[in-house]
């Protein structure tokens, strides 16, 4: 996500400071881009009026952000991306408020598509006035700006969304393997739900695309998933808010996780409810194509 939406700033002439753990990745894209490519952190910080993450955990943000206290000058705008913990996110806010060092959340929706394009869902959890003073960067990746709340109500809401599009996927995977059984063909089965009230962001933009295609390749790991679910299951013991569905949606997300290991792309759960069901998700053809074998090894009955 961080190559393309550094593009997209790069391209409203934004100079770009590029730190990547992979010094060769900043230096490629510093190469194609423009910009300079730091060797570390600290000299990242040292360089930028505003600095910009977008790492897997919010673990990572608080290592990079100890890295560039010292660096960092009283002032500077740190804006993590991260979908993150929002309790962490305004730990980390916090130390570095004491350096004169203003930090706010604004994670992102809309996968690597959208940020090549620009057309980011942004949700920003900070200060009003320091919302006006990012939104001008913000801009530049997304088309969609929502002021939330403050520090980590960003985050909050990205887990919340994400919670919200991991129940979509998981029901539409079913109810497409309980049509697929019926003799329906699940692609034109979607083609229905988009023009219906079952439509969403699952039906439209990842059933055919990266499911019934059998390609798996959004782009959206399947662990960072179960990170994000976990995360909205937690802002809910925060609020002592009952979370029986949630906690059932996300614990079919990390069983998935646990059967397909490690480096699967997020739409892969659907392979979990497809074990479950003995049935594997394609056309209609190919479906009838197995029905058929199997009857014809099934015993006759006395």
């Amino acid at each position: 996500m961080g190559w393309p939406m550094a593009a997209r700033l790069a391209a409203e002439k934004f100079h770009i400071v590029a730190f990547d753990t992979v010094h060769q990745r900043a230096q490629d894209f510093c190469k194609q881009f423009g910009g300079t490519a730091a060797k570390d952190a600290a000299e990242t910080a040292r360089a930028a009026d505003a600095i910009i993450t977008i790492l897997p955990t919010s673990k990572h943000v608080a290592e990079v952000a100890e890295q560039m206290r010292g660096a960092l000058r009283p002032g500077t705008l740190m804006i993590d991306m991260s979908s993150g913990i929002p309790s962490v996110t305004r730990a980390i806010s916090r130390r570095l408020e004491a350096d004169g060092i203003v930090m706010i959340d604004a994670p992102v929706s809309g996968g690597v598509a959208r940020a090549k394009t620009g057309e980011l869902t942004i949700m920003v959890g900070a200060e009003k006035s320091v919302f006006e003073r990012a939104e001008p960067l913000l801009r530049a990746m997304g088309t969609t700006i929502t002021h939330v709340g403050p520090v980590g109500a960003g985050q909050a809401m990205k887990a919340l969304n994400n919670l919200v599009s991991a129940g979509g996927f998981l029901i539409g995977v079913e109810a497409l393997l309980i049509g697929q059984r019926f003799g329906l063909d699940p692609s034109l089965m979607v083609d229905v739900l988009n023009a219906s009230t079952g439509s969403n962001n699952s039906t439209q933009r990842k059933f055919k695309q990266f499911v019934l295609s059998r390609q798996f390749n959004s782009g959206f790991g399947l662990d960072l998933m179960v990170k994000d679910l976990s995360i909205a299951l937690e802002v809910g013991r925060d609020s002592a808010t009952p979370t029986p569905f949630a906690s059932l949606c996300r614990e079919m997300w990390a069983s998935a996780a646990t059967l397909l290991g490690s480096g699967h792309d997020h739409t892969a759960v659907a392979i979990l409810s497809e074990r479950l069901a003995g049935s594997e998700l394609g056309t209609l053809d190919r479906f009838e194509k197995s029905a058929q074998g199997q009857k014809r090894t099934l015993p006759r009955e006395p």
